[in-house]
């Protein structure tokens, strides 16, 4: 029997039934080897020894070409990588004609000439290819930098707790900047125990190490169990030799959590925001007087927290794929936990019961949402209500609860709706300061200037703003008659210092892009001024002279008093802002090119006021010793 099939389709066909004829018997695979031969026409013993063959798998012989560059070659460049000090296969390529003849000419080197040619037509990929192994074998790993005080203390996570006794706890700093992470502000020092959640928080004037032992020694001392185990972070006012000697002399264990990784420190982490932040909100507060209030505060939030706010602790938690379901205890709070607890003493326990049964709830809040109030009027720059020595009204605080929910958010400290700073500055001065000049207008926004108030005093011109959906430009043209009535009195004034006043006056009403326009105006203005024949003098430049220039005039040294007083009242302010503010008192007086002899002096300030905070620290230690952390 003939056929036509070529033999590349009879050998796709063989493979194709191959296993299946291999895996039958009998009559199937009679009739598998007849449909075989009919297809293919093959002799019947030709079809079964091709479908019982196995055929030999394909090996593809890549052609070996012969290496171009040899082990002469190789070791050769091993030589020159070497005198060159290991550089780069790029840089060794550009090095190797300079070199090459160097190393010859001083009788270092002798190398055929083929493999001389080799060497200097090799590319830069090619140097790197043959210099893998000695490259590997000579890599060496940089070790890493860890600072003295971070290595003696372990880490743990939050996995190596293991249900610890009442003592374990973690420490965090809850920084009170506001918006602006500048200047001296107050911390609040946080401490929460890891069996009972008993929290404990004290304020910082300063982020300093000595205050930080300070404070919590007297945390410690007030704590209803001993401090055993104590966890912080990675930051430089926790890791220091200085709180880890304390540690050991204490017998405290201390540990740091892995860096970037909050979750180690997840039960400081959900007080900051259930306690510290409920407490004080976002609020800026700076200084002693702030500090003293946040005692205060603390003294009454610690028992009404522990006593009297249950929490949840997690029993157990399961993970099936990606549905994770846990399971807590039933919530109870720190002082109920620390009761059940068995290391808990007895003394402690009959003194905590005495303590719970005497506190009123009521009257801590009350306390508590006073405070707020206080220290809201004072991160506000407003001024606070005046201590009285009369109880509080606890029957029209209680009346008010029941419709307290009218008002949403009542913490004053918690107020997202606070106005911002130069809004409360605008306030401030409208209420406070009375138009004396025709130059007043120019004063009105600026927070310092204080005058005495006058028994008819005129009424504040209204400040001009732009509308919502108007453009910006309609802003500068309100304040052009202004401008004007400066310009008259200041002719010599550069557009530069006129815009600064204007924005100081009119705070987020311009851009730095409307500069240039005001510049436009002003020129024009000068022309139309010179016309009507108004002196204006030329600009004066100094001139050099053979002789020595002398010792530089003290430039604030006139006003550096009055500048000290204001800084002390806005601690927050910059050098620039306090540049614009005292062009604005004495104007033609200070110029863009003093400040940064202002910021120097303003640097120092501030180093001297940082110091001035920690020394009176150990007063503000005193005055939170009696009250702020005894049970």
């Amino acid at each position: 029997m003939t056929t036509t099939m070529p033999r590349m389709m009879r050998m796709e066909l063989a493979n194709a039934i191959r296993g299946r004829y291999l895996n039958a018997t009998g009559k199937e695979k009679r009739r598998i080897l007849e449909e075989f031969i009919s297809a293919t026409g093959y002799h019947e013993k030709s079809a079964i020894r091709v479908l019982n063959h196995q055929p030999a798998p394909k090996i593809r012989r890549a052609h070996q070409r012969r290496p171009l560059y040899d082990e002469a070659a190789r070791g050769a460049l091993i030589v020159l990588w070497e005198a060159s000090d290991r550089v780069c296969g790029k840089r060794l390529k550009a090095l190797l004609p300079i070199l090459l003849p160097a190393l010859e000419r001083n009788g270092h080197l002798n190398l055929e000439e083929e493999i001389r040619r080799k060497l200097l037509s090799m590319s830069a990929a090619t140097i790197d290819r043959l210099l893998q192994m000695p490259r590997r074998t000579s890599r060496v790993k940089k070790p890493k930098i860890v600072p003295e005080p971070r290595r003696r203390i372990k880490m743990r996570t939050f996995a190596d707790w293991n249900e610890p006794l009442p003592g374990s706890m973690e420490m965090d700093l809850v920084a009170h900047c506001g918006n602006a992470n500048r200047g001296s502000f107050v911390h609040s020092l946080v401490l929460t125990d890891i069996a009972t959640g008993w929290t404990e928080a004290a304020p910082i004037v300063v982020r300093e190490g000595s205050l930080v032992v300070e404070t919590l020694e007297r945390m410690r001392a007030g704590l209803p169990f001993p401090l055993i185990a104590l966890d912080v972070d990675n930051g430089s006012e926790f890791v220091n030799n200085r709180l880890i000697d304390y540690c050991l002399a204490h017998g405290i264990e201390l540990t740091r959590s892995r860096p970037y990784r909050k979750n180690d420190q997840a039960w400081i982490e959900q007080k900051n925001g259930a306690v510290v932040r409920k407490l004080l909100g976002y609020r800026r507060f700076e200084g002693l007087a702030a500090a003293r209030a946040i005692t205060r505060l603390y003294g009454a939030s610690r028992r009404f927290v522990n006593f009297f706010q249950p929490s949840f602790k997690l029993a157990e938690k399961h993970r099936d794929g990606a549905k994770v379901t846990k399971r807590y205890h039933p919530p109870l709070t720190p002082c109920e936990r620390l009761l059940q607890a068995e290391s808990t003493p007895m003394d402690v326990r009959i003194k905590l019961s005495e303590i719970a049964a005497e506190l009123d709830p009521l009257k801590l809040l009350e306390e508590m949402r006073a405070v707020q109030a206080y220290l809201a009027a004072l991160a506000d720059g407003e001024l606070p209500p005046p201590a009285t020595s009369a109880p509080p009204d606890l029957a029209a605080f209680v009346a008010g609860l029941s419709s307290a929910w009218h008002a949403g958010e009542i913490r004053p400290t918690f107020s997202i709706e606070a106005k911002p700073r130069y809004l409360r500055s605008l306030q401030k001065v409208s209420t406070h300061t009375p138009v004396t000049n025709p130059i007043a207008p120019l004063a009105l926004a600026l927070p310092s200037v204080r005058a005495p108030i006058a028994e008819n005093r005129p009424e504040a011109p209204k400040l001009i703003y732009a509308e919502p959906g108007q453009a910006r430009i309609h802003a500068l043209r309100a304040a052009w008659p202004i401008a004007c009535r400066r310009l008259e009195e200041l002719p010599n004034i550069n557009a530069m210092q006129l815009f600064e006043e204007l924005c100081a006056q009119f705070p987020g009403r311009f851009t730095r892009k409307q500069y240039k326009t005001l510049a436009r105006k002003v020129s024009l203005w000068r022309k139309a001024a010179h016309a009507r024949g108004v002196v204006i003098e030329s600009k004066t430049y100094r001139r050099f002279s053979d002789g020595p220039r002398g010792r530089r005039p003290e430039t604030f040294k006139a006003h550096w008093n009055e500048m000290e007083g204001y800084l002390e009242e806005h601690p927050d302010q910059t050098a620039f802002e306090l540049l614009v503010e005292f062009q604005a008192r004495y104007p033609g007086q200070y110029s863009p090119s003093h400040l940064r002899t202002l910021q120097k002096r303003v640097r120092a300030w501030r180093q001297q006021a940082i110091q001035r905070l920690i020394g009176d620290a150990g007063t503000l230690a005193r005055i939170g010793q009696g009250s702020a952390v005894t049970v």
